[in-house]
């Protein structure tokens, strides 16, 4: 069963990626996930997911990093949790506010999403996206609540 969804990876593939890039973008990926799950899932909420698979950290998933994606939302994701803790350290490294910060600023989470094509938001918007997750009303989010934020 689980071979199926392994073997339609190329066609699935080549029809998320709309230029012909042999990439996948988050909007891209925003564009496949809203197809796949029959709701509207944000910019901010793909490229959150493509980081997590990005393995060599350009922002795009090639064919690899997709079909790793498409595959592991199943039980073997389950099974290793410590590579789906690490690929959380990583991509929460990503949004963090410096290298020795070890949390994400509004201000982080804006100059990331930026690099990453959403240059629309603010600096209030990523305020208030943080805030849903903020447990401890620090105004910013730790490694754990980021974990939860990407659990939910």
């Amino acid at each position: 069963m689980n071979s199926r969804p392994i073997m339609a990876v190329p066609s699935v593939f080549a029809a998320f990626d709309e230029d012909g890039d042999g990439k996948v973008s988050a909007s891209e990926l925003r564009r496949c996930m809203e197809a796949t799950l029959g709701e509207d899932v944000s910019e901010e909420e793909a490229a959150a997911v493509l980081v997590t698979v990005d393995v060599d950290g350009d922002g795009l998933l090639n064919q690899k990093e997709f079909s790793r994606l498409t595959a592991g939302a199943g039980a073997q994701e389950e099974d290793d949790a410590d590579v789906k803790r690490r690929c959380l350290r990583e991509a929460f490294g990503m949004y963090a506010s410096s290298p020795t910060e070890d949390t994400i600023t509004p201000a982080s989470l804006r100059r990331t999403l930026s690099r990453l094509g959403s240059h629309e938001l603010g600096v209030e918007e990523c305020r208030a996206m943080i805030c849903r997750f903020d447990l401890d009303g620090d105004g910013k989010l730790s490694f754990d609540e980021f974990r939860v934020m990407m659990m939910a």
